[in-house]
This record gives C-alpha cells, sequence and structure tokens, in this order.
C-alpha cells in the first residue's frame, strides 16, 4: 500500500497533512482516544496497529489531529475502526478526508463498521446503512446465582492450541465472514472456553486484556444457554473485577445473565454495513453473542 505521505489539505485555517497509522506516535495516538472518552491502552492500540491499516492526520506542529483504519479478512471483506477526530475538528472534515482514503484503500469489499451517535450521519453519506444495534455491557463482574447450571450440561473447557482451527470455523459461521488470521493472533493472547457436545465444538468465548479490564469476545454459541455455558467461567474467574461484553442481544436468557452478572447496558452503537462489488451486504450471523471490539466487529 503506497501512503501518500506527501498529501496535505487546509481545513479551515489550519494544514493538515496525512500519513500512515504506522509511523503515529503511540503516545499521542492513545491521546486521541482519551480525548473522545475511548479507554484504550497503547496495548490495545498497538495490536489494532498490528492487525489493521489505516491513516492519521497531522496538524502543522506534528500533532495528531485524527485517525481511521481498515481491517481486512480475506480478500472480499474488511471492518473500519478507529476513526477518531479531535474534538476542536470534529465538524471541519478532518474524519471525511481520512475516510475517503479508507475507503479507497479497501474498494470492492464488503464493509461493516460500529457507528457513534455522533458518526453516523457521516457514515450514512458515504452509503453505509445500518443492520442492528449492538450493547456495550460493562462493570464489576459478579457470580450470578439465579442460573443454575443443568446436570445434563455439556463439556465446557479450557480451549487448547488444537482447537483453533474449530473456532475459526465457527467464528466465521456467527461473524458472517472468515477471520482466520485475526482469530489466531487473539486466540494466543486470550483464554478461552468452549462448549464440546458430541465431539463438536459448539460455542466459544475468549476474554483478554483490553481497556479498563478485561473484555470477552469473540462468543459465538448455537443458543442462549451454550453462550451463558462458556462466558461464566469468565465472569467467575474476573470477579470483583471490571468486566466488559459487546453484543447485539437486546433481551432474553443471555442478557438477563449479563446484567445479574454485573455486566449493565452502558451505551449502544450501531452496526452499519456497505456492499462491495458483489452487491451483497455480508450481515452477521445470528449466533454471534460477542464481538471482538466495535473496530475488529
Amino acid at each position: 500500500m503506497d501512503t501518500p505521505t506527501s498529501e496535505s489539505k487546509v481545513i479551515d485555517s489550519f494544514e493538515m497533512r496525512i500519513a500512515g497509522i504506522e509511523s503515529a506516535d503511540l503516545e499521542q495516538l492513545h491521546a486521541l482516544s482519551v480525548s473522545v472518552g475511548w479507554p484504550l491502552r497503547s496495548e490495545d492500540l498497538q495490536f489494532l496497529r498490528e492487525v489493521g491499516r489505516g491513516y492519521i492526520a497531522l496538524d502543522e506542529i506534528g500533532r495528531l489531529t485524527g485517525s481511521a483504519m481498515w481491517f481486512p479478512h480475506g480478500d472480499d471483506f474488511a471492518t473500519i475502526g478507529m476513526v477518531i477526530t479531535s474534538p476542536r475538528l470534529q465538524t471541519n472534515g478532518v474524519g471525511r478526508w481520512l475516510m475517503d482514503h479508507v475507503l479507497s484503500d479497501s474498494r470492492g469489499r464488503d464493509l461493516r463498521l460500529n457507528a457513534t451517535r455522533a458518526s453516523r450521519r457521516l457514515y450514512h453519506s458515504l452509503g453505509f446503512e445500518p443492520i442492528r444495534t449492538i450493547y456495550q455491557c460493562q462493570g464489576m463482574a459478579r457470580r450470578s446465582t439465579d442460573f443454575v447450571t443443568p446436570t445434563d450440561q455439556p463439556l465446557v473447557r479450557r480451549l487448547e492450541g488444537e482447537d483453533l482451527a474449530a473456532v475459526v470455523e465457527l467464528d466465521a459461521g456467527g461473524f458472517g465472514a472468515s477471520r482466520a488470521t485475526l482469530i489466531g493472533k487473539l486466540f494466543t493472547q486470550s483464554l478461552g472456553y468452549g462448549l464440546v457436545r458430541g465431539g463438536r465444538l459448539c460455542a466459544f468465548a475468549l476474554c483478554r486484556r483490553f481497556g479498563r479490564g478485561h473484555v470477552i469476545g469473540p462468543v459465538v454459541a448455537e443458543n442462549d444457554a451454550d453462550a451463558i455455558a462458556v462466558i461464566r467461567h469468565h465472569v467467575a474467574t474476573h470477579e470483583g473485577q471490571f468486566l466488559r461484553l459487546d453484543t447485539p442481544v437486546e433481551a432474553g436468557a443471555f442478557a438477563t445473565f449479563l446484567s445479574q452478572s454485573g455486566l449493565a447496558v452502558f451505551d449502544t452503537v450501531l452496526a452499519m454495513s456497505r456492499p462491495g462489488k458483489g452487491g451483497a451486504v455480508v450481515v452477521p450471523g445470528p449466533n454471534l453473542y460477542g464481538l471482538a471490539s466495535h473496530a475488529l466487529g
């Protein structure tokens, strides 16, 4: 990818230049995310740079004023995230400028992103259409005593290296596209639990350090009961600690379990998508219970 490091643009009275996100100072990138209230660690940002591509905007004295990234999964699909504009420039076109470059790089792919309320108008103007709401559930984890494990509960066990292929396959079904490379990287830095029925992996949940504490995700399962079975171990492990899970599930046993486990709905974002050259919108499957992150889907 050729990054147009010499390109510049006048935004109001500011002259901005664009550069590849790999050149960004990590402390400045972290400060930018904090300025809009995103509780990402420097380690989280570095991971995103390792698995994605993108751009930053810099002002005349080298201050980082915006970012936008995209994350390829195979040849035909990508997610978009880390679209941030400094609060003082949010109405001045920097976000649109950065998004134009991301969309140019990812041309021909089906695209998906999670939009905050402030960014929905921009994404709609770029051809993105809403899919569904994502609920950001978080809080201090506690064991839920209202959900008793059935005596006939299938085997739930720690995931090991030999389970990776089955996790990748199950994730592709729930997510709607294969993201083998990303899942492989997440697998190495996560603790995972899987539910096995008849010798087949039917559900899994990964959990890793992220933001203010830990995040559970991705989570894929065939039904609410299976999803609860694989996340309850993570809840128990992190009892009394900050835990987060982003889910498209609004109601039912799974949503109730999250609430009773201390993970109340904190905020929502809107999942949006834009079709690629095939003309079909990639929609996540009905069994995606937890996202890897807002940026990664």
